[in-house]
């Protein structure tokens, strides 16, 4: 697949990091120029010359904008998982806007924006709340778009998937907030990158839920991964609040956090289920077994990826 007028410039925001390396990997690979746009341009580079990195410049619109000339399509990446002291949403919101409307005077032809399932902007958590207020900014302004809403992303650089595993080596019991009977829908971070290729080369604005081909609950998603890593536990039923706060406690412990309130809230509301089809191939459960040896070996952190600029993404 090539995209229109065969080689092309993009833009992809986050390279260095994770569902953007993937996404670029793919750029590359169909020869396509890549720039990326980022908070880390000292971050290891695992693409070495052939994708420059430029800073984000958000407070410099201008220069934001230099940055785009030239660029026909933008992969947006672009993203904060929870409000915390050095980001919160709100900021994450103004940065997308700012790098909407610098898209949009630079002449980029058209957007991909990752977004989440079920975003809405009447919804009470300010996750996705905040992704359908972008949602409509990115509909509203003009641009050519493609929207993609994936649930929850799998892949060797993967904090979700990778804790529960984590967590399975090395604790008796693993608890799950109520009954554990909300639904996710995983998907293969490269199936993601994929996608979001493909969708370049069409004209159509669309919004696609980017989910994988299975559905977990909660409960049997840590079921799963258990038995593939040969570490069955025994799955406790427990109040959310209390769930929560041990999950706060051993994110404390790890100098991190492990799962925010909102995030607990969104889950038991199945807003990572959509009634779509999977629009992507790769199976968790397979790839799970195919990294068995590795996953969860080690504990991912969100935070020492933020404060760490300059390393890969490592688990």
């Amino acid at each position: 697949m090539n995209l229109p007028g065969g080689s092309m410039r993009c833009a992809v925001t986050g390279a260095f990091g994770y569902s953007g390396k993937y996404i670029a990997r793919r750029l590359l690979d169909h020869g396509h120029e890549v720039i990326t746009l980022t908070n880390s341009p000292a971050r290891s580079n695992p693409f070495g010359d052939s994708i420059r990195a430029f800073p984000f410049h958000f407070e410099e619109p201008e220069k934001l904008e230099q940055s785009l000339h030239g660029i026909e399509v933008l992969f947006n990446t672009y993203w904060v998982r929870f409000n915390h002291k050095t980001f919160t949403f709100a900021e994450a919101v103004r940065n997308t806007l700012t790098l909407f409307q610098a898209a949009s005077r630079a002449g980029v032809r058209r957007v991909i924006h990752v977004s989440i399932t079920n975003a809405s902007e009447d919804s009470p958590l300010e996750y996705f709340s905040s992704k359908g207020k972008l949602e409509r900014a990115l509909k509203e302004s003009g641009l050519s778009y493609a929207i993609l809403r994936p649930a929850v992303l799998f892949g060797k650089e993967d904090i979700l998937v990778n804790n529960i595993a984590w967590a399975l080596r090395r604790f008796p019991v693993f608890g799950v907030f109520g009954d554990g009977s909300y639904r996710l829908q995983p998907i293969y971070v490269d199936d993601l990158a994929d996608l979001a290729v493909r969708l370049a080369a069409s004209p159509e604005n669309v919004t696609v839920d980017a989910i994988g081909p299975e559905t977990f609950t909660y409960r049997g998603l840590v079921q799963a991964v258990g038995g593939i890593l040969g570490k069955s536990r025994w799955i406790l039923s427990m109040p959310p609040g209390l769930a929560y706060g041990l999950g706060w406690l051993l994110g404390k412990l790890k100098g991190d956090v492990l799962i925010t309130r909102d995030e607990v809230r969104g889950l038991m509301a199945d807003l990572l289920y959509v009634p779509s089809p999977p629009a992507g191939a790769n199976r968790l459960t397979d790839w799970a077994r195919e990294n068995a040896d590795s996953l969860g070996l080690c504990y991912a952190s969100e935070l020492a990826r933020r404060r760490d600029r300059a390393s890969a993404y490592e688990r």
